[in-house]
């Protein structure tokens, strides 16, 4: 099983690739509170279908640049479908 990700699109300038801000939340070990915190990953988008606030799932690859190692594997809701 791969490495994946479900993240939001902020990014769709490059050409075939999107950037996809995962975000985590993770529990305090002292004050109990939940902290989020968020990573930015380049995924490779082959027909450029990604559009910016998409909700997509990104899956580990092999290395496609110097910082693109992912791929989107699937859009789970589109923008437009949530307005």
């Amino acid at each position: 099983m791969r490495q994946s990700f479900l993240g939001m699109v902020t990014s769709t300038s490059m050409s075939k690739t999107v950037k996809v801000k995962v975000t985590r939340s993770k529990l305090h070990p002292i004050v109990l509170k939940t902290i989020k915190s968020h990573k930015n990953y380049l995924a490779h988008d082959e027909n450029q279908l990604c559009a910016l606030g998409d909700v997509v799932r990104i899956e580990a690859c092999r290395p496609l640049s110097k910082n693109k190692h992912f791929t989107v594997s699937e859009i789970v809701r589109s923008a437009n479908a949530s307005k």
